[in-house]
């Protein structure tokens, strides 16, 4: 029997964790004088890679100056943990789907534009790490929407494309899934709107847990 996996992002997908992230953000600007992105800019970068993300934010920097100001983002965020100032709460409901899709036999992963350590600790504050059998971060892959982190988890997991389905909330996540061969689902609780998902060929768009539940089941019906 083919395993059946799913792969979620986490950032906007699993925890909203948009407050974060763009402190982190300013703090990092900030600390280089120069001007900070607006909220807008900076979520609609959320999912790539840090130096990815800051070449979008700013764009006529060199290429090296995206990956200083990306060390700067991370130790404004490392600061954000010392404060016991980061936030990432879980969406609603998904802490009960998740021990529910694991319990149904699905094989559960991330893939994410976090880092391996950041990611740890975001799962284990919400003592759902153990429900994940692959983790696939940017410190090991190319940016989102590139394939690489699902093409990963597929072989982790020993998964199919057809016998898998990644959740995401953005467009990059919609793009690496078709890349892939996978199913894709948007959520339209994170940061780009359900028209972009729809735009960027998401198979559906669930607006709360229970119909992103039965999206995930639907979606492998599908796909076999």
């Amino acid at each position: 029997m083919t395993n059946r996996l799913a792969v979620f992002d986490c950032d906007g997908t699993l925890v909203d964790s948009q407050h974060s992230i763009c402190a982190a953000m300013v703090r990092a600007f900030e600390s280089e004088k120069l001007a900070a992105p607006d909220r807008a800019a900076i979520l609609s970068v959320i999912g790539l890679s840090l130096p990815l993300a800051m070449a979008r934010l700013l764009p006529d920097a060199e290429v090296g100056y995206h990956d200083h100001l990306s060390e700067s983002y991370k130790l404004a965020f490392q600061q954000l943990r010392r404060e016991n100032a980061v936030s990432e709460p879980l969406y609603p409901g998904i802490a009960a789907l998740i021990r529910e899709l694991d319990a149904d036999g699905w094989l559960l992963g991330v893939a994410t534009g976090k880092s391996d350590r950041g990611l740890r600790l975001c799962l284990a504050h919400h003592g759902i790490h153990a429900h994940f059998v692959t983790l696939q971060t940017a410190d090991r892959h190319p940016s989102k929407p590139h394939p690489s982190m699902l093409l990963a988890a597929m072989a982790e997991a020993g998964a199919t494309p057809e016998s898998t389905v990644m959740i995401g909330d953005t467009s990059f996540d919609i793009d690496m899934a078709l890349s892939a061969g996978t199913r894709a689902l948007g959520v339209g609780w994170g940061y780009h709107t359900p028209q972009e998902l729809i735009g960027a060929g998401a198979h559906g768009v669930a607006m709360d847990s229970e119909e992103l539940r039965g999206h995930i089941h639907a979606s492998l019906m599908r796909s076999l």
